[in-house]
């Protein structure tokens, strides 16, 4: 394992913390589509929700895979990057889990009361295949 890798245990402790995501899919003929989103850890698998009719739910269906890249924007450095099939399905909840993760439990019911789930609204999963990792706190240590 090379030096500043993150163990199994340590990649999901890091995923389990409110960081904004950027999730990547391919969009033929263009290069990947790269937008942030938020996201939620469930077991073994990453849970996103976005507007079904969307661009990037369109080309999540499409190509049956994702990458969503996870980074901390302070010294020492660490990322997680993981590569895997998507399944796109019916909301799960109201959406407030998702708004308190990032907001907090006040602007998250403020959020989640503004932005309702629709008949339109998906979520995604997104199950890890492949991981790219880095803490370079491992390496300064």
């Amino acid at each position: 394992m090379a030096e500043g890798t993150m163990t199994t245990d340590e990649r999901w402790a890091f995923l389990a913390e409110a960081r904004i995501g950027l999730l990547a899919v391919d969009e033929p003929g263009r290069g990947p589509l790269a937008l942030p989103i938020w996201y939620r850890v469930d077991g073994r698998t990453l849970v996103l929700s976005m507007d079904g009719t969307s661009r990037k739910a369109e080309l999540l269906r499409a190509a049956g895979r994702a990458t969503l890249t996870v980074h901390d924007e302070s010294l020492p450095y660490k990322y997680v990057s993981v590569e895997g099939p998507v399944e796109l399905g019916a909301p799960e909840g109201d959406g407030l889990d998702i708004a308190v993760r990032y907001l907090g439990e006040e602007l998250g019911r403020l959020y989640a009361d503004a932005n309702p789930n629709t008949a339109d609204t998906v979520a995604v999963r997104l199950t890890p295949e492949r991981w790219r990792t880095y803490d370079y706190a491992k390496v300064l240590a």
